[in-house]
This record gives structure tokens, C-alpha cells and sequence, in this order.
């Protein structure tokens, strides 16, 4: 799925995300909690990484019930994502960029991972999910075919 990385900087910036990411491991899931060790969601994992590698968040957000989306089925997820980050063209993705999720087909987009490599070479996902907390899983097709758009954090975290 991860493209290739023509220009070195992005990566860079990538794994520099990534590493941020893996030091959220193991951080217990907490639903619309961004505390690194303590608790977090799948929003709250990409709201602290914002806070860690650029700075204050670009915009509040909302208080949402685990079943946020399923009232509306606005697609405020993906919304937000285009506001604040850089969309990636698929087959453009780099370790580090945001990924966005239907949890079901014809769902909207609500859950949000982390693009990262294992040392053994192949694609992971680094996010939180219920029951789960943040951890860093295969990025097998199951995850993939869920994805519904790709992002990049914006040039000035770096």
C-alpha cells in the first residue's frame, strides 16, 4: 500500500511520527481521553501526536459518544482530516500518515490509525481501539480494505 518515497523529507517526518506513536504503546483505551500512558482513543492517539510533533490542536473538538457517527452519518471525520492535513493519492502513502476507517461497509469513517513498517519489513497500524488500547497490528487486508482516505501532517510539525 505505502508508496515510494521519491523525496527523503516526508519519510523522514514519517518516521519521526512514528516513532512518537510507538511511545503510546500500551496506553489503555479510553473513550475521548489523549493522555499518552493514561488513556486515549483513536482520536485522542492522532490529537496527541499533534500536540507532540507541531504544537496546539487546530481546532476543538466536540464532545462524541462512541456512536457519534452512526446518528448523522455525516462524514465529520474525513471532513476534519481535509481541513488540517495534506490528502496522500492512493499508492502515495509513507510510514507516518494518518489513515482514516469505516468500521463497516457503508458506514461513515470513524476510526483513525497511524501508518508505520515492522522491522521485519512489513506494514503495521498503530492506533486504540476498545478493548485494546494503542497497539501497533499487521496491516492486513481486513484493516486496509476499511481505509477511506490517507493524510499527512502539515509541513510545519517538522
Amino acid at each position: 500500500m505505502m508508496g515510494q518515497d521519491s523525496d527523503e523529507e516526508p519519510c523522514v517526518k514519517g518516521e519521526r511520527i512514528v516513532a512518537l506513536a510507538r511511545q503510546w504503546l500500551g496506553t489503555p483505551y479510553r473513550h475521548q481521553a489523549s493522555c499518552r500512558g493514561v488513556g486515549t482513543d483513536c482520536l485522542g492517539l492522532l490529537r496527541g501526536l499533534w500536540r507532540e510533533a507541531i504544537g496546539p490542536e487546530p481546532e476543538a473538538v466536540p464532545f462524541y459518544t462512541p456512536d457519534w457517527s452512526d446518528v448523522g452519518g455525516e462524514e465529520e471525520l474525513l471532513a476534519a482530516a481535509a481541513r488540517n492535513m495534506t490528502r496522500v493519492p492512493s499508492g502515495g502513502a509513507l510510514v507516518g500518515d494518518v489513515v482514516v476507517m469505516r468500521m463497516k461497509d457503508g458506514g461513515v469513517a470513524k476510526h483513525i490509525g497511524i501508518l508505520a513498517r515492522s522491522d521485519e519489513g512489513y506494514e503495521t497500524l498503530i492506533h486504540a481501539y476498545s478493548g485494546h488500547g494503542v497497539v501497533e497490528s499487521p496491516l492486513t487486508p481486513t484493516w486496509s480494505e476499511r481505509i477511506a482516505g490517507i493524510f499527512r501532517f502539515p509541513d510545519r510539525s517538522f
